[in-house]
């Protein structure tokens, strides 16, 4: 099994512990992206896993490269030129005080690329799976061509395509993200959302649900993941929920819809290290159960179970194996030491 995922990988600096960016005299660097931290979960899983994007040919570009080959990640067809890295400041939220991002990525490597940099015939050569998310269409109208461009030569290989709307307002707006997702989701087969998300694309809600409140409602999410199915023709579809307690705390479980049940995980309640990733830490999952033939119920605790754990590590990555995530997902969940 083979899986290509595409997108931007970035240098992440963030303050010491809890300290805010106007408190911090020094940052300490991760690297880090969407469809790199999907790469990465996949990679770990023991999948035939490769990152296509385009990065500097200087030494921070050559860093990002090795923090993937670091753990198995095939590079081979990432795409050396351009200027700068992207990156994004992190300021880790606590309690009440919500976790803030600062994108520092215009006339990133990725974000300057052409059409002509990417072979996508060579890329899906014995390929079975391609994923990417709205981050990367959303960098600017080349970059969302690209992803077009993708997305047919992934069809005309028969490669499985999977899309996390991951919609951020700091890149573009809805009314851009509508367009353009709307364009790209035609090819899609296993789409992966979340509340916020199905509204901001799409303008699909889930009824009597309260965000803010963390009150969700089950049927509410059935009928977001069924009127995204019959919009575009999904095979599967993904909602995680998430319900908010704090910064520090939240409760995390999912749906998986695949035209006939809806199946949901159980729930989980998460002391946060590190929130950033948890939703690719749920795409690898899901796509790697899906490769494996999961029925639709086991595919969804697995991909819940990896994303829990991702959440108690610190970085992009999340650096777990198969075998952790099926004792979580098993019902293993007291965190008592392994000796």
């Amino acid at each position: 099994m083979k899986v290509v995922t595409f997108g931007e990988i970035m240098l992440r600096l963030a303050p010491e512990g809890y300290l805010r960016f106007t408190q911090a005299d020094k940052f300490g660097v991760v690297y880090g992206g969407g469809e790199a931290n999907v790469s990465v979960s996949l990679a770990n899983y023991g999948i035939d896993s490769a990152f296509v994007t385009k990065l500097p040919k200087h030494e921070i570009g050559q860093a990002a490269v090795n923090s993937l080959r670091r753990f198995g990640v095939d590079t081979s067809m990432i795409v050396r030129g351009g200027d700068r890295v992207g990156i994004y400041f992190n300021e880790k939220g606590a309690s009440q005080r919500p976790s803030k991002v600062i994108y520092d990525r215009a006339y990133s490597a990725i974000a300057m690329a052409k059409p002509e940099d990417f072979d996508w015939d060579k890329i899906f050569t014995n390929v079975d799976w391609f994923h990417f998310t709205g981050i990367t269409p959303a960098l600017n109208p080349t970059v969302a061509e690209i992803c077009l461009d993708a997305c047919k030569a992934a069809k005309a290989h028969g490669v499985k395509i999977s899309c996390d709307l991951n919609f951020r307002k700091k890149l573009w707006s809805r009314e851009m993200a509508q367009e353009t997702m709307t364009k790209l989701c035609k090819y899609v087969d296993v789409c992966i959302s979340n509340e916020e998300d199905a509204h901001d694309v799409f303008g699909i809600d889930a009824e009597n649900t309260d965000i803010a409140g963390g009150k969700l409602n089950h049927e509410g999410y059935k009928s977001v993941a069924r009127q995204l199915a019959e919009k575009f023709g999904f095979e599967k579809v993904a909602i995680t929920l998430r319900s908010s307690i704090s910064a520090n705390d939240n409760d995390w479980a999912a749906l998986l819809y695949d035209g006939k049940e809806y199946c949901f995980s159980k729930s989980y309640h998460m002391h946060i290290v590190d929130r950033v990733g948890g939703g690719d830490s749920f795409g690898g999952g899901l796509i790697y159960s899906c490769l494996m033939g999961y029925s639709t119920q086991d595919a969804v605790e697995f991909a819940v179970a990896a994303s829990c754990l991702k959440h108690s590590i610190e970085g992009d990555y999340n650096m777990v194996s198969v075998d952790e995530v099926k004792a979580l997902a098993g019902g293993n969940g007291t965190g008592r030491i392994q000796r």
